[in-house]
């Protein structure tokens, strides 16, 4: 009986470590919404990009993403996201879709032009790039160089 005591007091503090892991592991990460005021931006595709992706500008997190939606009047993708109230964003910002790596997740990427006039909260960024498909990409290189090398040899030596 006093074995059983035991294993499950220290079951107890196992448990009890591990949450405390989780919680200082995650109020010291950079995955917490960010304050701030909303932004909009409208791409054809948002392949990889969800509710909590970053918003980062120079690498640096300045943002998050809160929210995806559909037009569906022209089905074009509008993502809303939150920017902290320190970072002034200028009106020809270029908002583009980037990835972490080449099997990393995607972020979403503000590019800051160089106007004067800054976006009011609840504005749209105007110009954006949507992801590039490397898979499509890849396909387009392999039947081009399958090709190239079938046209090669069907020409008389």
């Amino acid at each position: 009986m006093k074995r059983n005591v035991i294993e499950t007091v220290m079951g107890g503090v196992v448990l009890v470590v591990a949450g405390m892991f989780l919680f200082f592991a995650y109020s010291g990460s950079s995955m917490r919404t960010v304050g701030g005021y909303e932004l909009l931006a409208r791409f054809e595709r948002i392949d990889g990009i969800a509710v909590g992706s970053d918003v980062r500008i120079s690498g640096i997190k300045v943002g998050t993403v809160t929210d995806n939606s559909l037009d569906l009047k022209n089905y074009i993708a509008v993502v809303k996201m939150n920017i902290k109230p320190n970072v002034q964003v200028p009106t020809d910002t270029v908002a583009e879709i980037a990835s972490e790596g080449l099997l990393g997740g995607r972020y979403l990427s503000l590019v800051p032009g160089g106007d004067d006039q800054m976006l009011k909260p609840g504005a749209v960024i105007r110009f954006t790039q949507s992801p590039v498909d490397i898979a499509t990409l890849l396909g387009k290189f392999v039947f081009s160089a399958a090709e190239n090398a079938s046209k090669k040899s069907d020409q008389p030596k």
